[in-house]
Order: C-alpha cells, then sequence, then structure tokens
C-alpha cells in the first residue's frame, strides 16, 4: 500500500495502527497553514482506509505541539483584506470554520484516535486533543488555553469540548487565565486518561492499548464511536433511539457470528477489515 505523504505530518500504518506524527520539530510543531490542511488530509485518509482501524496522534521532537503558528496568525490580516469591511469579515468567518473543520476531521474520522503527548500542549494543540477519543500524557507534559494571553477567544473547538471533558467550571478557570496544567492535574481533571513517567512509556502503553482496541471488531469499533459522538451531544432518549437504530442495521454480522465462534472454540477471533 503506498501511503500519502505530507510536508508537516509523518503516517505510518502498521498492524492496524496509523501513526500520524506532527513533524515540524524545528517549530515545536506549531501549526502553519500546511499542517492544518495536512491534518484533515490525513485523517480523511485513515477514515477511508479499512486496514487503518485505529490511530495514534503525536509529536516529534521535544513538545507535542506548541499551538499556532504565529506568524501564521501574523498573516491573516492580510489574507482577508478587502475594500469592503463586512466582506473582510466574511472571509475571516470562513477562514475559521475551516481551520475548525480541520481538527473536527479528526472527530469525524470513524476510527478511535489516541493522543500520546509530551512536552508543550498549548493553545490550538488543546483544541486538537480535545478532538481525539482518548488522551495519555508524560509526567513533563504541560496543557493551557493559551489564546487568552494574545488577547483572543479560542474559537476552533477548546471551548466546546473542553467542559464535556473538565466540566464548566475548570474550563473557565483556564480559559480565563490561560494558566498552565501540567500532567498530574490533567489526569485529576479527567483531561488525560493516564500519566507515564517518560515518552518511552508513553509510547510503549499507548501503543499497546491501539493494539488491543485493533483487535476487535472493526465494525463494532466504528459503532461504539458513532454512537458514543451522537450521545455525547444528544439526551439520552435520542441516544437510546439512534443506538437501537444502529444495533437493528449493523448489528446481525460477520463480525458478531466470529466472535461467537472463537468464545466457542477458545481462539482469538479473526475479523476483517
Amino acid at each position: 500500500m503506498t501511503l500519502p505523504t505530507f510536508a508537516t505530518l509523518a503516517l505510518s500504518l502498521d498492524q492496524g495502527i496509523a501513526e500520524v506524527r506532527l513533524n515540524r520539530p524545528d517549530k515545536s510543531n506549531a501549526m502553519n497553514d500546511a499542517m492544518w490542511q495536512e491534518i484533515r488530509q490525513a485523517f480523511e485518509w485513515i477514515d477511508a482506509t479499512p486496514e487503518a482501524r485505529v490511530a495514534i496522534l503525536s509529536g516529534a521532537g521535544k513538545n507535542f505541539c506548541a499551538g499556532i503558528d504565529l506568524a501564521m496568525l501574523g498573516s491573516i490580516q492580510q489574507r482577508i483584506a478587502s475594500p469592503d469591511g463586512a466582506r473582510s469579515r466574511e472571509a475571516l468567518r470562513r477562514l475559521i470554520l475551516d481551520l475548525q473543520d480541520c481538527l473536527t476531521a479528526i472527530e469525524r474520522c470513524r476510527k478511535p484516535v489516541l493522543a500520546a503527548i509530551h512536552g508543550a500542549c498549548v493553545g490550538g494543540a488543546l483544541d486538537l486533543v480535545t478532538c481525539c477519543d482518548m488522551r495519555y500524557a508524560t509526567s513533563d507534559a504541560i496543557f493551557s488555553i493559551k489564546e487568552i494571553d494574545l488577547a483572543m477567544v479560542a474559537d476552533v473547538g477548546t471551548l466546546q469540548r473542553l467542559p464535556r471533558l473538565i466540566g464548566d467550571g475548570m474550563s473557565r478557570e483556564l480559559a480565563y487565565t490561560g494558566r498552565h496544567v501540567g500532567a498530574a492535574e490533567a489526569a485529576t481533571l479527567g483531561l488525560i486518561n493516564q500519566e507515564f513517567a517518560s515518552t518511552e512509556d508513553l509510547v510503549a502503553a499507548v501503543r499497546e492499548l491501539a493494539l488491543a482496541i485493533a483487535a476487535k471488531s472493526p465494525l463494532a469499533t466504528r459503532g461504539l464511536k458513532e454512537v458514543m459522538n451522537f450521545s455525547r451531544d444528544h439526551s439520552v432518549a435520542d441516544g437510546l433511539n439512534f443506538v437501537a437504530t444502529w444495533n437493528a442495521a449493523l448489528l446481525l454480522s460477520g463480525d458478531l457470528e466470529e466472535a461467537i465462534a472463537a468464545q466457542r472454540e477458545r481462539r482469538q477471533p479473526r475479523f476483517a477489515d
């Protein structure tokens, strides 16, 4: 299989695990124009590739990601320039919506996405990881909603997704102050699933978890993500109705037959992609 190549990301696929690594280590993986677009392209590829059953998002170098590239931020006024102020503001709105969609592609991807975080995870990087299914970090990881220190309102997902992870009060505290949250506090808040002493331990543990997920029924795993995302955003009654409809369509599958046969024969199941 030929994998797509990117200027700002490194992509690999092995044993059903697609790894997307932010790959601007000299810039602490700051998110420039190309990276935003390539994140969307990478996760659309993972979504469409049956052999990719689960994904890991990580960063090269000393930091996971330093957020939006300030050079990109500084160029926005020039990019949206128009003699008509209304058209200029419309262009800015469309730009923001496009950046939102670049990150939402992670959430939209039907495969589970595990974030492996080390060092700085600030500003736009926090928006990025809140789109993932689970987050794991080294003890030196630092999280912050940095936009307030740039006199900005965070606008690509943190303010919408973070309260669902750590609650409204703490999300407001972090948004209003921009203060740093270490890995230990992030684990207590529920922002990360687990803290690890070193990058080596983090990589090994996240890959082990990804392998365990990749061994499950891909059809059921994709269904879990669809149902849990829908249920998060709707009432309990709506969620129950949705999962009833989902299983009415997909419960009676070849994967179900294989899982039952494997249990009966005391062997590991073998699922098609």
